[in-house]
């Protein structure tokens, strides 16, 4: 349930209904705007009669959040979420262009590929080090050596570090080098991985399973705010259906169906949803058309010898339209593209 203060309300009475929530055996989640301070009691706690906090001073009111997603819901956080990722924010005005390749190759491969994308607008560097292949005999990816090649691209332009996690055995080494984490669609519901996720203080992009309901992709994002991480993003990155055209069907409903439900930053993949470089200006035009609060996009130098998924790669040209593209797009939605600031000597990132 949701108890929201009085205006006036002060610290102390905050203080005793906290302690009120707790001996009911509830969790508690304290969300302080400007002017009005929600206390969430999360847990069992349908059988907890309201009167109980209804009482107690400085309470204005107390009301039953009915969607399962507690805490992703707007019922309990009705304003947007929006939080800082090295120089813009997420979430907000702003839309973040997240851009890169699909795997990290070589040092070479992945500063080339980071230059070009800041220079054509992109906010954040995305690049696979650990790889999910359907195949075993697949390239899984540089591992360690990635990151750092990584690391080293962030330190030339200045560009945060999007990067999947596949393991809980690979958390802290990835917080030490990453700025987001990306969870992938096969571990959307690994919950001992959002778990753990949820407990650290790192920015997460959590995309929707192959066949994941939009209910199942906030359920997902619940475990991890749950741990106290509040820095999600959610990733609509295309869905599994009938249809072979694409590789995948991009459920553009699923922009505003989220940004309804919601609180937390909505971020689209067409390059997954299509599968098809033909295809992603259009998906990418439409998704910021549809609200979303940017974009992660694929980008190779060379996509016909990319090790993966060169086929719906952009050439960092056609990157560099895109992004003039959604960037006009923005504009008509009172938008604007977010930017990053002047390249960092820093080699790695703290657990924060």
């Amino acid at each position: 349930m949701m108890i929201v203060m009085k205006p006036d309300a002060t610290p102390e009475q905050v203080g005793h209904v906290i302690e009120h929530v707790k001996a009911a055996g509830l969790i508690v989640h304290l969300s302080q705007g400007v002017e009005t301070t929600i206390i969430g009691a999360i847990g069992e706690a349908h059988n907890i009669p309201a009167d109980i906090f209804e009482g107690l001073d400085g309470v204005d009111v107390v009301k039953r959040i009915t969607q399962p997603f507690k805490l992703a819901s707007r019922q309990f956080h009705p304003e947007n979420s929006v939080f800082p990722l090295d120089g813009f924010t997420v979430g907000g005005r702003e839309i973040a262009i997240i851009a890169g390749p699909c795997s990290v190759e070589s040092r070479s491969q992945i500063i080339e590929t980071a230059q070009a994308v800041k220079e054509a607008g992109a906010s954040a560097l995305r690049g696979g080090v650990f790889k999910p292949r359907t195949s075993p005999y697949s390239f899984q990816g540089l591992g360690e050596e990635g990151l750092e090649y990584l690391v080293d691209a962030r330190a030339e332009t200045g560009l945060p570090i999007v990067a999947e996690i596949m393991s809980q055995t690979q958390l802290d080494l990835m917080i030490e080098h990453v700025d987001v984490l990306q969870v992938g669609a096969r571990n959307m519901q690994n919950f001992n991985l959002l778990r753990a996720i949820g407990e650290t203080q790192t920015a997460v992009l959590l995309k929707r399973g192959f066949s994941a309901t939009i209910g199942e992709l906030l359920m997902s994002a619940e475990y991890i705010l749950a741990g106290g991480n509040k820095q999600v993003m959610l990733c609509e990155r295309g869905i599994r259906t009938y249809e072979t055209a694409t590789r995948n069907t991009t459920d553009i409903n699923a922009v505003p169906v989220l940004k309804n439900l919601t609180h937390l930053p909505v971020i689209l993949d067409p390059s997954h949803s299509t599968g098809h470089a033909d295809y992603v200006s259009a998906v990418a035009r439409a998704a910021i058309a549809a609200g979303a609060d940017g974009l992660i996009i694929e980008v190779h130098p060379d996509p016909a010898h990319a090790v993966s998924d060169g086929k719906q790669s952009l050439k960092p040209e056609k990157f560099a339209e895109l992004v003039k593209q959604v960037g006009q797009i923005a504009q008509v939605m009172g938008r604007n593209l977010a930017t990053t600031g002047v390249p960092s000597p820093v080699f790695g990132r703290g657990p924060g």
